[in-house]
């Protein structure tokens, strides 16, 4: 019996001693913002494009700014904005374009909580932001971007 319950006392602290302290990996800055968007584009509530997708994604800095990113699907439009994490908005002045040369200007950007709802009916964030591009055919016509998060479903997928 003496040597059952040594050699369990040794397995137990070989185990034990096995264990590994990871350190605790936390998200970006950005998460709260970071998502695949199924959007449209309107202009005085008639749309104009169909539902295309664009990406919100953290900077390589993780400070206090997010990639807005059309993926080539509307402008070929790659740009950053100025986010408050805390009420999930953004917006930008000018920003430059990292595809080609034009700016972009965002206004009333937010992420709105569980107010969408996908294709199919799954209840989904929302995004909105008001969008003017400095090479607009029309200077300073200024464009509504509304969409839900894209869920990856295929009822979802546009």
């Amino acid at each position: 019996m003496k040597k059952i319950t040594f050699l369990s006392i040794i397995v137990v602290s070989l185990l034990a001693s096995c264990k590994k302290d990871l350190p605790t990996i936390g998200g970006t800055a950005a998460q709260k913002l970071a998502n695949e968007w199924w959007v449209t584009l309107d202009q005085g509530g008639t749309p104009l494009t169909p539902h295309l997708k664009i990406l919100t994604y953290n900077t390589s800095a993780n400070n206090d700014s997010i990639w807005i990113d059309d993926a080539h699907n509307i402008w070929d439009v790659k740009f950053k904005a100025k986010a408050n994490f805390n009420d999930l908005t953004f917006s930008t002045t000018d920003s430059p374009n990292e595809i080609y040369p034009m700016t972009v200007t965002v206004t009333e950007g937010k992420i709105l909580l569980n107010a969408g709802h996908s294709k199919s009916g799954n209840i989904v964030d929302s995004i909105h932001m008001k969008i003017q591009f400095s090479d607009d055919p029309v200077p300073g016509t200024i464009y509504d971007m509304n969409g839900t998060a894209r869920t990856r479903f295929i009822e979802d997928e546009y």
